[in-house]
């Protein structure tokens, strides 16, 4: 019978955000599962669009008998802390020594990893846990780890693990295929008694989050050219286009492969690489905050009720690449052009992080008002602040606990917890505030405080791009604005430190 352990930690720092992860973050479930160990972690996960859904699925499939440990995982955000880390490592530890002790032994790993995890102590915290793993379980057992496609892989991480693969979609819609993945390369060392080829290459420049959306060019075309070589050299490859706001050396997009043989992983790198490595076609295009409202009023003032919403992503304080998602920008611009009174309670802006809010929405209930102010001035990249919080008085249109179960094609399955949350409306723009951090991706996390987003004229997404798999196929156009806030939509207005110098010079 083959026994295989089971951990996962999933966190995404942006070391110049405001907001570190501590492991009250790791434990909160808005975003991402609260902490959680042995049989609930497969509970929670298995037939979800999750990697360790996926495989669990592949694995039972297989008739594999899994022992799980614990999984973490947390809104991404500032360094992850020293506690926080040796916790979750101890955990994972702990769990392996009781694992290995046992009469029947063990016969693999699988870890369900983000790659671009920076603690506080320690740069490469997902290379130090493979290695934590590695010295306690020797050079023989198979150690096969699923990563995010914004992974910052480093060398430690592909020295630690037999195989290292990743999602293959921005939006993430292939987590599970991505397990699955994880479980048929495992498959394959346990069958051949040794790990397979690798080649490796780190590009020398940095990508925008905006420009690696897997449905548009450039990168569209060269995950399509990942897949054919993978069929033309029997690898698996991988492309991890990184985290460019993740302050370490070795933040860097990769292209890797695994194979049979060295020369057919490195023909299938060597391709690849090629593809990708031309920084021209990466440029971003977005729009400043006033002009991608006013672009998005003149397409709804326009709209029939089957062209569907205008959909404007506020970049800059995307909770899924470190912000708070509490900036005011998006809305003030909204504001100023009578949004609003064009469109009375038919544009939303969500989500808002503002707990103090929700929970004075919820003593007024709904039809009362609250008078006071809507979201925060936070220490953005420039140095300054963001707009300051929005002062007035918000009439509270529906209310929620805050638990929402995903639908759309990310993380479909998944049940998040928002805590207490409501839709309020100002000057006759919609307003979701909830409880917990995480960016607008499901139209599901809408309908949890009362919005009908077909019903929208404008829907303010604060989302890179992963908002694009639930609300592209609903929106007649979508926008992209650059309105102040903590995560810099372009990677050279960073003030980096500990990037290499030569990668730096590239970004100017």
């Amino acid at each position: 019978m083959t026994r295989i352990f089971v951990a996962g930690y999933q966190h995404e720092t942006n070391t110049f955000a405001p907001s570190p992860a501590d492991w009250a973050a790791f434990n909160r479930g808005d975003a991402f599962p609260a902490f959680c160990r042995g049989q609930a972690m497969l509970d929670v996960f298995r037939g979800t669009n999750m990697p360790t859904g996926g495989f669990v699925d592949e694995a039972a499939a297989r008739g594999w008998t899994l022992l799980p440990s614990a999984w973490a995982g947390a809104t991404p955000s500032a360094h992850v802390t020293e506690d926080a880390f040796e916790r979750i490592a101890a955990a994972i530890t702990t769990d392996l020594r009781e694992a290995l002790a046992q009469p029947q032994g063990l016969d693999g790993i699988y870890l369900d990893l983000h790659g671009a995890a920076v603690a506080t102590h320690v740069d490469d915290s997902e290379g130090e846990l493979l290695a934590r793993l590695r010295r306690m379980v020797g050079p023989g057992l198979p150690i096969v780890a699923s990563l995010d496609l914004h992974a910052n892989v480093t060398a430690r991480m592909l020295d630690q693990a037999d195989a290292l693969v990743a999602y293959r979609s921005y939006p993430h819609v292939d987590m599970a295929q991505t397990g699955a993945r994880a479980a048929v390369l495992l498959a394959t060392h346990l069958q051949r008694g040794h790990r397979p080829a690798l080649a490796s290459r780190a590009l020398p420049f940095l990508i925008p989050l905006n420009s690696q959306a897997t449905g548009m060019a450039p990168a569209q075309r060269h995950y399509a050219l990942l897949a054919d070589l993978d069929r033309r050299h029997g690898s698996t490859a991988s492309f991890c286009m990184g985290f460019p706001a993740s302050d370490f050396a070795e933040c860097a997009p990769r292209v890797w492969a695994h194979a049979d043989t060295p020369e057919a992983a490195q023909r299938t790198v060597d391709a690849l690489y090629a593809a990708v490595a031309e920084p021209a076609p990466w440029a971003l295009r977005m729009l400043d905050a006033r002009s991608a409202v006013a672009q998005a009023l003149a397409l709804a003032d326009v709209a029939s009720s089957v062209t569907g919403p205008v959909v404007v992503a506020d970049t800059q304080d995307n909770a899924g690449a470190g912000a708070d998602s509490n900036t005011t920008g998006l809305l003030r611009a909204l504001l100023a052009q009578g949004a609003g009174q064009r469109h009375p309670q038919r544009v939303v802006v969500g989500m808002v992080f503002d707990e103090a809010l929700a929970a004075r929405a919820h003593a007024v209930g709904v039809g009362g008002v609250v008078e006071g102010t809507l979201g925060r001035a936070v220490p953005t990249f420039t140095g300054e602040l963001s707009d300051p919080p929005l002062a007035g008085r918000f009439t509270v249109r529906a209310l929620s606990n805050g638990q929402c179960t995903l639908k759309g094609p990310m993380m479909t399955g998944l049940t998040t917890h928002f805590g207490p949350s409501a839709c309020v409306d100002v000057d006759g723009i919609l307003v979701a505030v909830v409880s917990g951090k995480a960016q607008l991706l499901d139209r599901e996390m809408l309908r949890m405080v009362g919005v009908v987003p077909e019903a929208m004229r404008i829907i303010v997404v604060k989302s890179s791009n992963h908002f694009r798999a639930d609300f592209a196929p609903i929106a007649q156009r979508v926008l992209v604005a650059r309105a102040a806030g903590p995560m810099a939509a372009d990677p050279a207005d960073l003030p980096w430190r500990h990037l290499p110098e030569a990668m730096r010079q590239r970004l100017k």
